[in-house]
């Protein structure tokens, strides 16, 4: 047996720990609510918007094309920074389940985000309450 084999084991688990660390943590959405400001990450990506500043709100089935800067795409899970095609605009994407619907929220003008669970009900049950927080703070939506 030689000396060095023992590293070279310890690596390959620390790397087998990481991967498995690593689609533990981008797995799902995690999204909350706190002091009138959404909060939604999934692994390294994350994203903070205040409610105050949501102009506005729709279920869509479909997002525009566009190109990626930065994320990945794992069988129905897309998770980035994205560059809107049409637009030029900088877009967040949270997608647990592209097949389901989605939330678009546009946000500080320009700003949109799209998000989902891999629950549609879940989704739903998410977009009524930012709805209802955002007609308590007086927000007109389009």
């Amino acid at each position: 047996m030689q000396k060095g084999n023992w590293i070279w084991n310890i690596l390959v688990v620390l790397a087998v720990v990481v991967s498995i660390a690593a689609f533990a943590l981008h797995y799902q959405n995690y999204v909350s609510i706190k002091a009138d400001e959404l909060k939604i990450f999934s692994g390294v990506y994350r994203k903070n918007v205040p409610l105050g500043a949501v102009d506005s709100l729709y279920l869509v089935e479909k997002f525009p094309k566009m190109e990626r800067q930065s994320g990945f795409s794992w069988l129905a899970k897309e998770k980035g920074v994205f560059k809107d095609s049409l637009y030029g605009t900088k877009t967040y994407v949270f997608v647990d389940d592209l097949n389901q619907t989605k939330i678009k929220m546009v946000y500080q003008d320009s700003l949109v985000l799209y998000w989902n669970t891999a629950d549609s009900l879940e989704t739903r049950r998410w977009y009524g309450l930012i709805k209802e927080k955002l007609a308590g703070m007086n927000n007109t939506l389009e």
